[in-house]
């Protein structure tokens, strides 16, 4: 049995808690470390997390040595693109927000959310799935499979 589990309405503020460690880790040179955003968002992610039936899912750990708090995180969606060869149902899992309470870490509970979240995809037909990984993620990520691409990645921001 693993110890990572579905994560439902009730977890979405420790959710962005975990998803704001992450951003925080990721951009830190950079980064404002704002978190006035998760007002705005807080209302979505509870609705989001309700819906089990959807496209978006979150995989949580429970903080061993703090009653309700999460000791890890990872979310993604499956999203639909036309088929192609390797893909032709074109189903792409995008793995989004993975992160470790950062008195939690090395403890393999990434990895528990990880391995429920790409059972998730399996079940959903995702031909692939697609992530972002720092360089300090990249072994776990190695270690279940994934692989670098070349990437020609592009973004607007609307």
């Amino acid at each position: 049995m693993s110890l990572a589990r579905r994560a439902g309405p009730e977890d979405a503020a420790e959710v962005l808690r975990l998803r704001q460690v992450m951003i925080d880790s990721l951009w830190s040179a950079g980064g404002t470390g704002a978190t006035d955003w998760h007002t705005e968002s807080l209302p979505v992610l509870r609705e989001r997390l309700a819906r089990t039936d959807g496209d978006f899912a979150a995989f949580v750990v429970d903080h061993p040595g703090r009653p309700g708090s999460l000791a890890a995180l990872a979310a993604g969606t499956v999203d639909y693109r036309i088929g192609k060869a390797g893909n032709p149902r074109g189903r792409v899992g995008h793995v989004f927000s993975v992160a470790t309470d950062p008195g939690a870490r090395r403890r393999g509970h990434a990895r528990a959310c990880m391995e429920e979240l790409l059972t998730w995809f399996r079940a959903r037909d995702a031909g692939h799935v697609l992530l972002n990984a720092s360089p300090a993620a990249e072994p776990l990520y190695a270690s279940l499979g994934f692989t670098r691409d070349p990437d020609p990645s592009m973004r607007l921001l609307l």
